[in-house]
């Protein structure tokens, strides 16, 4: 039986960032093309109007200088170049965003920390703290929309090694997307100004244009979307007292507390386990089986009336679910929401491995309703319904950061020691794990009440002997 993982810790990052100058506006390094990019309706939509940031650590050994970070952004800008545009209100199009590929240039900014190592750092990274968002150059902007997209800070540490934090705005790229940006940006370092080395693998040159997914006309929604509608019809049933507004609001009340980060490490035979509670009748990939344990834990951690109905949304990849297939070097955001859905008592079955097996269906039935009709209906109704929001009352949402290859990041001379998010947010991410590829680093944020329980609930399988037997057999 393994034992359980030793407490998270969390560091406070404690003294000011010393900038020696102006952050530097870095533009292409050979002229770009000058026209207006249309985001797709899947790239400017509400609830993506925010930048990703990501944080990677580099020790002493594998820390490059910034003016060699400086100029591969500039040369990778070539073909990025609408990262170093601008975003702005479409003047044809009300309530649509578009880029203006003006070549205005990102803005990376220097920075030295000298009271921080990154050995101090990697043993405090486990929980995101608020301080950390030092480490990131903070854009005075009226607006989302004035903000450049993409910022960059970084940061010389006391021990000669650094931290590098990204802003990569997300209307214009998802996950998949901004991997393929990094690794491009990595791999102009590692050449140069020569050409690039031999044993590079020669990714598809990066695709702009997102008239892949545009609308039909007329718009023809033919599904119900549950990610995008309200819970509302059965909040009555939840409070029994017939008002049936009430009910979406109840975790909204409870999230409305203060949060506490949660992060907790799966391993390969921690994700075997999970997996084998499903067995033998059902057969699931790591990520269906810890979505389903993640979602199940987060509600009992919360406690809602067992009537309520909760959603688990997540991330599904669409590039070869539509027909045809987006292009390869695509990086716009080529991703829709899948939904599961349940009443809370139904997911929180007390049996185990009945739970599990519930859960799983619920997310492997959310992934395979996602083709091209679907696809298709999605982002019609966000041609009729401008401002869609998905629905967040009684919902965890999973960003999955996992198999993208974030944490293999090199800019020439080694790869990171670590790689996450700036900070810890009420979305739930799953990050890889350094060193360990089939691993799973769970982190989310929930309410200081709520979060031993959290943990405990996620933690709890490792106790289970029905499942230690099947583990055996």
């Amino acid at each position: 039986m393994e034992e359980e993982a030793a407490p998270v810790t969390e560091l406070e990052i404690l003294g000011e960032c010393q900038y020696p100058g102006e952050p530097a506006v870095v533009r292409p390094s050979r002229p770009t093309p000058r026209h207006t990019l249309h985001l797709s309706n899947l790239d400017d939509q509400r609830f993506l109007r925010f930048s990703i940031k990501y944080l990677y650590v580099f020790a002493a050994p594998a820390a490059v200088p910034a003016g060699a970070l400086r100029a591969a952004l500039a040369r990778v800008l070539v073909d990025y170049y609408p990262l170093a545009g601008r975003l702005r209100p479409s003047d044809d199009d009300e309530g649509k965003l578009v880029v203006d590929c003006n070549a205005e240039g990102a803005l990376l900014a220097e920075a030295c920390l000298p009271g921080l190592t990154a050995a101090e750092f990697l043993r405090g990274r486990a929980r995101p703290h608020k301080s950390w968002r030092k480490l990131l150059y903070r854009v005075e902007a009226q607006s989302f929309v004035a903000v450049p997209p993409l910022v960059v800070q970084v940061t010389r540490l006391g021990c000669g090694g650094m931290i590098l934090c990204t802003a990569i705005n997300h209307c214009l790229c998802d996950g998949i997307g901004t991997a393929q940006f990094l690794h491009a940006w990595a791999r102009a370092a590692r050449a140069g100004d020569g050409a690039l080395d031999d044993g590079d693998d020669l990714p598809a040159p990066p695709f702009h244009d997102r008239r892949a997914l545009r609308p039909r006309c007329p718009p023809r929604v033919a599904f119900t979307h549950p990610e995008y509608n309200s819970c509302g019809g059965n909040g009555a049933v939840a409070n029994g007292n017939g008002n049936g507004n009430e009910a979406p609001s109840l975790l909204a009340r409870l999230l409305g507390q203060p949060l506490a980060p949660v992060s907790l490490t799966f391993t390969a035979a921690h994700l075997l386990r999970l997996k084998r509670q499903c067995a033998p009748s059902l057969k699931c990939t790591s990520f269906e089986a810890l979505a389903a344990h993640v979602w199940r834990a987060w509600v009992r951690a919360l406690d809602p009336p067992g009537a309520l109905r909760v959603k688990l949304l997540f991330s599904v990849n669409v590039r070869r679910r539509v027909k045809p297939e987006l292009p390869r070097g695509y990086y716009g955001n080529g991703f829709v929401l899948g939904c599961a859905e349940s009443t809370a008592a139904q997911l929180t079955s007390p049996s185990s491995s009945l739970a599990a097996r519930y859960g799983v269906r619920l997310v492997q039935e959310a992934k395979e309703c996602v083709d091209d009709d679907y696809v298709r209906s999605m982002v019609d109704l966000l041609e009729e319904r401008r401002g869609a929001r998905p629905d967040l009352a009684a919902s965890l949402v999973i960003s999955a950061w996992t198999r993208l290859g974030l944490e293999d990041l090199d800019f020439g001379a080694g790869t990171a020691a670590h790689m996450g998010p700036l900070t810890s947010e009420i979305y739930c991410v799953f990050l890889p794990v350094i060193g360990d590829p089939d691993g799973t680093t769970v982190l989310v944020s929930v309410p200081q009440a709520a979060a031993d329980r959290f943990q405990q609930c996620c933690l709890g399988f490792l106790k289970d002997t029905d499942v230690d037997a099947k583990l055996m057999s």
